[in-house]
């Protein structure tokens, strides 16, 4: 994994006016002792006024975080002072309000699940490509650009001419690809395979288990969509639609501004406009894609959990429900 970005001191300038500083970040790197770091990391959380999840693995972190940019920077130089985290990626936005109910620190065997074991995006990666340079690289005809996220996130937004696998978690990705494989690489005459996500951190796995599979000519989206929204003009951008954000946002457009869907409160997909019309649609019961997913039963609880979250709002308080838990 390459180290040698520049640490990121201070939000980028155009987040400066927003009330409250969102960072989305991750970094691979051993950790010996991950339950050791949870006390310290979490007291300086909280301290800070800063919510959100953070996931410690002995493989890493990764998390998404809120605050005021003090408490945001503190925790970032906290982590950035642990082992191998000196090169921390961040990705930075701005929201109008708190996207987080409280501030959770987790400990994981993965800081996001692939479940093959032995993949170390450390060892072996992908070549980075620059979002200023994805566009030629996803519009040669010999490459094959597969959209690593899953199926509900692709449903809202992905590159033009980009590969769905269907795939419902991002540990599905590796049989999908075993099972594909063939077919995917017979599309070019020297294919090369191009894989993005929402922050970067799919791709670091999926692109070490390509590696690992034998695959060579392999890149990835240096930032994910997140940096490629920021850094390329809309008017020169191949991205269509919005991307799928795990926080009360929900999604996010061009320039990373906030995007037109809201979230089903009982599947966590993210739902439309059209959704939102239809009979199956009850806030914070049910959404289209759920509804036959779940029982009376279980509406009835929903619809419950939701009539106490409407009165918690009429008294001016916060009733507290299950919020992001990272890319999947």
């Amino acid at each position: 994994m390459e180290q040698d970005h520049p640490i990121v001191a201070v939000p980028h300038e155009r987040d400066d006016s927003a009330p409250v500083c969102v960072a989305a970040l991750y970094q691979f790197t051993p950790f010996e002792d991950c339950a050791a770091l949870r006390p310290p990391l979490e007291r300086i959380c909280r301290e800070g006024g800063v919510k959100g999840t953070l996931l410690l693995a002995a493989e890493g972190i990764n998390g998404t975080i809120a605050g005021p940019r003090s408490g945001i920077l503190r925790v970032l130089e906290h982590i950035r002072a642990l082992p191998g985290c000196a090169g921390l990626d961040v990705k930075f936005s701005g929201a109008e309000a708190m996207p987080f109910h409280r501030m959770k620190v987790r400990l994981k065997r993965e800081i996001v699940t692939l479940g093959v074991p032995g993949i170390d995006p450390l060892a072996s990666v992908g070549t980075y490509v620059a979002p200023e340079d994805w566009n030629a690289l996803i519009s040669d005809p010999d490459t094959v650009v597969i959209d690593t996220r899953n199926d509900y996130e692709v449903a809202i937004g992905t590159f033009s001419g980009a590969i769905n696998p269907q795939t419902s978690t991002f540990r599905e990705f590796p049989s999908w690809f075993r099972e594909h494989r063939q077919a995917l690489l017979e599309q070019g005459r020297q294919p090369k395979v191009a894989m993005f996500c929402t922050g970067g951190i799919r791709c670091e796995k999926s692109t070490a288990f390509l590696k690992g599979e034998g695959v060579e000519d392999v890149f990835h989206l240096k930032g994910g969509i997140l940096k490629y929204l920021e850094t390329v003009p809309e008017e020169e951008s191949l991205w269509q639609g919005e991307c799928f954000v795990f926080d009360q946002r929900v999604s996010v457009g061009h320039g990373l501004e906030p995007g037109s869907h809201l979230l089903c409160h009982a599947c966590r997909r993210p739902v439309s406009q059209e959704d939102c019309a239809s009979p199956l649609y009850e806030e914070g019961v049910s959404c289209p894609a759920c509804h036959g997913e779940r029982s009376d039963e279980q509406r009835a609880s929903y619809r419950e959990r939701h009539r106490q979250q409407m009165l918690a709002v009429e008294r001016g308080q916060t009733h507290i429900g299950e919020v992001y838990q990272g890319e999947k």
